[in-house]
């Protein structure tokens, strides 16, 4: 598939703001199902400072500053990306989950050892009872990993709720047990916790999946959005990615953005302002099939 994403986030302030500083994670990565063909990043207004960078996880990274008396600040970045279906090992074909943190543990191989950084918690993904509670059905002993894995995903799709109005990028994964509801967010930091807690490498993944309208319906401009999910370390293959919110695991449809511990190491616009009175958020994102050889 071949797809072009926009995504504008535009802040309006109250007053004139006298320092902007903003880090974006808005460029797609280069893995061996999405192939970045073009990547375009517009500010307004123009940056004093900007500087690109590969982070820890290997993320593409825009740092910029604005340094005089701004109204609004606007980014807009434009990609062309290629992706192809990922190949999935058999999920009841995979190694028992007990050995799988064993083999985290000892980390013996290189791959096993890049991996296991990914078994401990993070900031915004906390490891706790409640969390792996709820996780042990989904693992009884001598299960397949990616087959629990399946399971602990289809779990959250069925028994959780998607309310955007039931939580916040603080929400922790406690209140969303507790809650039963949320978004992609708080699904994929509760399925990364209960993964985590049994001693499984998990990480967070950003990106964007197209919304496909009902049938008979346009797809409206601007209707998609930022979308997150997991990755699991499976030994003898590599990283499978899952999605909690849609009980999947990934296909051609998602584009892969960034990916780190939790959301507070991808979040595609963080920053400071200083000055600016009240200021207000607008984000627009929207993904776009193409056929070869449309630009």
């Amino acid at each position: 598939m071949k797809y072009r994403i926009l995504h504008k986030t535009g802040y309006n302030y109250s007053a004139p703001a006298s320092l902007s500083q903003n880090e974006l994670f808005l460029y797609p990565r280069q893995t061996p199902t999405q192939e970045v063909l073009d990547c375009q990043l517009t500010i307004v207004p123009e940056p004093q400072y900007l500087h690109r960078r590969i982070d820890y996880f290997g993320n593409t990274v825009h740092v910029f500053m604005v340094q005089h008396p701004h109204n609004e600040l606007a980014m807009s970045a434009t990609s062309i990306v290629r992706t192809s279906r990922p190949v999935t090992p058999a999920p009841e074909k995979t190694v028992a989950w007990e050995s799988v943190v064993q083999r985290l543990a000892g980390h013996k191989q290189p791959v096993e050892l890049e991996a296991s950084q990914f078994v401990f918690a993070s900031p915004l993904v906390t490891v706790n009872s409640s969390a792996i509670d709820y996780a042990r059905p989904s693992f009884a002993p001598g299960t397949p990993v990616l087959g629990g894995a399946v399971d602990l995903v289809r779990r959250i799709f069925t028994e959780f709720s998607y309310d955007k109005s039931a939580s916040t990028v603080d929400t922790t994964v406690e209140q969303v047990l507790v809650n039963r509801k949320g978004v992609c967010q708080d699904f994929a930091h509760l399925a990364i916790s209960c993964l985590r807690g049994l001693g499984l490498a998990a990480r967070y993944v950003s990106g964007y999946l197209e919304t496909v309208p009902p049938p008979g319906k346009q797809k409206l401009v601007g209707a998609d959005a930022s979308h997150a999910w997991i990755s699991l370390f499976v030994p003898d293959f590599g990283w499978v990615d899952l999605d909690p919110t849609n009980n999947l695991i990934t296909n051609e449809t998602y584009i892969t953005v960034a990916w780190g511990r939790d959301y507070g190491d991808v979040a595609p616009v963080k920053g400071v302002v200083m000055g600016g009175g009240v200021h207000m958020l607008s984000v627009m994102v929207d993904v776009r099939a193409q056929c070869e050889g449309e630009k």
